[in-house]
């Protein structure tokens, strides 16, 4: 997402620009698949950061008019409502934040003046300002709230959606993601994520923009502090003025040529992420609203206290997403044919990497209604079978699926916990967009490509 939107809006203003990209298919981390004729979301829940048409100054509009396409052509549909799921206690919240201060004030009264201080230090907050230091967002809750429950639901959502630190995320990043999630909110296109994909593409063509697909980069070659040449996998060189990258920071250091000197400015190594996910995904012949499966989107805890960490076990089940992509508020009678219903939760990479095809299958199998089962219960649904019996299609993918097709190290959705907020690299003509710039979610992305062209390329 943010090397289409880097590549429309370099485009836009005259740039020769090629996109690259190693996969059969664009989209990167939120993509789509098909399996018997069946499509398939990856990564989309929801965008995040929606507002009704006409609401100005958010991110939503400033991307649509930054790559200058028509809102109508997203086909955003609004959440109908969603949750946040701990042992004897759910806050629900709708799209703005009402909803939430309401339902915490109900649940929390005694920390209600310390919430509205928060949001006061959120709001003010200006989350793109270079910081010399990351701000644990923990330690800023801790100034206006003493509960350590409401803390842990408020982050839950926050922290599935784009933190790739264990246990706590950047203050600058909950900012981010508590205004995208707490004071927009949630939608999703009809067909889903093909329908943003297929307007970035259109709009990419209408620009001149050129993409080799199935094209990946083996190495890129660096005298004087610049990249000088580029070589793909088939052994063909290019050249480029700029290179913005959005494989993540720990992938692109592995493509610079370790045969030049060290660079005239030295950093430290970026980590590999330590979190990842399955999902299990269940097609189902009913709604789920006919099950009794009415939220939107469920964030869930089943322990006393939230754990965000890379698990001991092959999937933790404590915590995890409920997804149903039907609870969206799509009008005009329109509904979709089938129910889905998808979980996520965090796993363990090593263990899956570890395991050879076979056993890896087996795994999967058995794993796949335990997630389910757990969700199902954390949620308020104790019936195992409830979803069996109208089944129509399963699938489920891992920590090495994800590394697979999109070549993040480690299967880590949200890259390495060492961001990049200016997007600059040790390279003077190599920079840096999407997840390892800071930026999140969907939205996130795009506006993170837009970003980098303009301070980088064309402001140059």
């Amino acid at each position: 997402m943010a090397g289409l939107a880097a590549g429309i809006r370099l485009a836009m203003y005259g740039k020769e620009v090629l996109i690259l990209e190693r996969h059969n298919a664009p989209g990167g981390l939120n993509s789509f698949y098909a399996i018997d004729g069946r499509r398939y979301d990856v990564g989309l829940h929801a965008v995040t950061n929606y507002v009704p048409a006409g609401v100005k100054g958010k991110p939503l509009g400033k991307l649509l008019r930054q790559l200058r396409i028509a809102r109508d052509e997203l086909d955003l549909c609004p959440q109908f409502g969603s949750r946040i799921a701990f042992p004897g206690l759910s806050l629900r919240f709708e799209n703005g934040f009402s909803r939430l201060e309401q339902e915490i004030a109900e649940a929390f009264p005694g920390q209600i003046d310390g919430l509205r201080q928060l949001r006061k230090a959120v709001l003010a907050f200006d989350e793109f300002a270079p910081r010399e230091e990351n701000l644990g967002a923990r330690a800023c809750i801790a100034q206006h709230l003493s509960d350590p429950l409401l803390t842990d639901m408020l982050l839950c959502p926050l922290m599935y959606y784009g933190s790739a630190r264990e246990h706590d995320m950047d203050f600058g990043q909950f900012v981010i993601l508590w205004k995208a999630i707490y004071e927009e909110g949630f939608a999703r296109p009809f067909e889903g994520v093909r329908v943003i994909i297929r307007a970035l593409l259109k709009r990419f063509r209408e620009v001149g923009g050129k993409r080799k697909m199935k094209c990946g980069v083996r190495r890129m070659s660096v005298q004087d502090n610049r990249v000088r040449c580029i070589e793909l996998d088939d052994g063909t060189q290019l050249t480029a003025d700029h290179i913005i990258s959005t494989a993540g920071r720990v992938e692109t250091e592995a493509l610079l040529d370790k045969g030049n000197p060290q660079s005239s400015k030295p950093a430290a190594k970026a980590r590999v992420g330590a979190l990842s996910f399955v999902e299990t995904i269940t097609v189902l012949n009913k709604q789920p609203a006919g099950l009794g499966l009415k939220d939107t989107i469920v964030f869930f805890n089943q322990s006393e206290r939230f754990h965000y960490e890379n698990p001991q076990s092959p999937v933790d089940l404590r915590s995890g997403v409920v997804c149903m992509p039907n609870n969206y508020d799509y009008g005009d009678g329109r509904q979709l044919d089938e129910g889905f219903f998808r979980v996520t939760a965090i796993a363990a990479y090593d263990y899956w990497k570890s395991l050879e095809p076979e056993a890896y299958q087996t795994a999967k199998r058995e794993w796949y209604p335990q997630v389910q089962r757990a969700a199902l219960k954390a949620i308020g649904h104790d019936d195992s079978g409830l979803l069996q019996q109208h089944t129509l299609a399963t699938d489920m993918f891992t920590p090495t699926t994800i590394e697979h097709f999109t070549g993040h190290a480690g299967g880590a959705v949200y890259g390495s916990p060492d961001k990049v907020q200016d997007g600059r690299t040790t390279v003077d003509n190599l920079y840096l967009a999407g997840t390892d710039q800071g930026f999140l979610g969907i939205t996130g992305a795009l506006l993170s490509g837009i970003s980098m062209a303009n301070l980088h390329v064309l402001s140059a």
